[in-house]
């Protein structure tokens, strides 16, 4: 599982894409533990994709626009920063008005089977909120789509590979992604926040129409 939610908008998701500084790569796992349930907190969430749809906010901000005390919003702003999932910005930051922005996030989940029992809640619960807000992206998909020229795309594909073509397959469309895409700061004239999922799965063990599924 690898969640770039932050960096875009609805998602983080942080995008986030969004390129400076990122989660550290090796988490323990009490901080991913922590990690899953900031970005399964649903006020932390829509500060989250505040941020990525409008570059910088403080806590007046939100409090107005997420109809939420000031109070509230700064202290799960200062939550998010301790998870390096947003930082200060010092030349707008004076006094008590602190202005935040969102910093680029990606993150791959471990093996399910090696996290502790609290950590598993934490990624679980977040996992069901990100499908209900991926079937909601689903939807909006075919609902818009305006043929292959618009600005909405939904395609599925099937083919054999290996693990180690599946693996390979899965950096070539992180590098594609990379070399395509703009962070909001360096996006063109013309460019809009694009939400992209991606998900692939083998065939269960066994046969299927006579025919071995493969590992």
């Amino acid at each position: 599982m690898t969640d770039g939610t932050p960096p875009t908008a609805g998602a983080p998701e942080p995008a986030a894409d969004p390129e400076t500084p990122a989660a550290p790569a090796e988490l323990t796992s009490l901080e991913r533990t922590a990690l899953y349930k900031s970005l399964g907190n649903p006020l932390r969430r829509r500060i989250l994709d505040y941020l990525g749809r409008h570059g910088e906010a403080n806590s007046t901000v939100l409090a107005r626009e997420l109809g939420e005390s000031s109070g509230t919003t700064s202290y799960h702003l200062r939550k998010l920063a301790e998870q390096k999932l947003i930082e200060e910005i010092p030349e707008k930051s004076g006094g008590r008005e602190r202005w935040w922005r969102s910093l680029p996030f990606s993150h791959t989940a471990p093996d399910p089977a090696t996290m502790t029992t609290e950590e598993f809640e934490a990624a679980r619960h977040l996992a069901l909120l990100k499908i209900d807000i991926d079937t909601q992206l689903f939807r909006r998909a075919h609902e818009e789509y305006r043929g292959p020229d618009g600005w909405a795309h939904v395609q599925r594909h099937g083919t054999w590979l290996t693990r180690d073509e599946l693996t390979a397959f899965m950096r070539e469309y992180r590098a594609l992604l990379d070399h395509y895409g703009h962070s909001r700061e360096t996006a063109p004239e013309g460019a809009r926040p694009v939400n992209m999922r991606f998900y692939a799965v083998a065939e269960p063990m066994g046969e299927w129409n006579g025919e071995p599924t493969g590992p």
